[in-house]
């Protein structure tokens, strides 16, 4: 019984690291606003890719996102170097990223529960 505990508890070691070092690498991730093939365009307030000059609509970020800065978003907070307006346009276009998108993996990382 004794051995058992020791096996169960060794795994339990080897585990723990593997989960905070995968934490952290969602939290590094990052997410470009548009995805490159899309960077001639603008975002649309409700996330939608629309032709560059739109009125009412915002111009690629200059920088992708890391997933905690957009964590952070998601929890309230605005994107680094935009305006509130801009930020929740920049997060209504991360939350429709799909499969096969530049950055949706680590959209859908930091939807998973921990």
């Amino acid at each position: 019984m004794l051995g058992g505990g020791l096996a169960a508890a060794s795994a339990v070691v080897s585990i723990r690291p593997a989960l905070a070092q995968t934490a952290a690498s969602v939290l590094h991730c990052q997410i470009p606003v548009p995805d490159p093939s899309r960077s001639g365009q603008a975002i649309a307030a409700d996330g939608s890719l629309v032709p560059a000059g739109t009125q009412g609509a915002f111009p690629a970020s200059g920088r992708p996102f890391t997933g905690e800065e957009v964590k952070a978003a998601l929890r309230g907070r605005t994107l680094p170097g935009t305006t509130y307006e801009q930020s929740r346009a920049y997060l209504n276009y991360i939350r429709r990223l799909q499969s096969g998108t530049s950055g949706f993996t680590c959209y859908a990382s930091l939807q998973m529960p921990r």
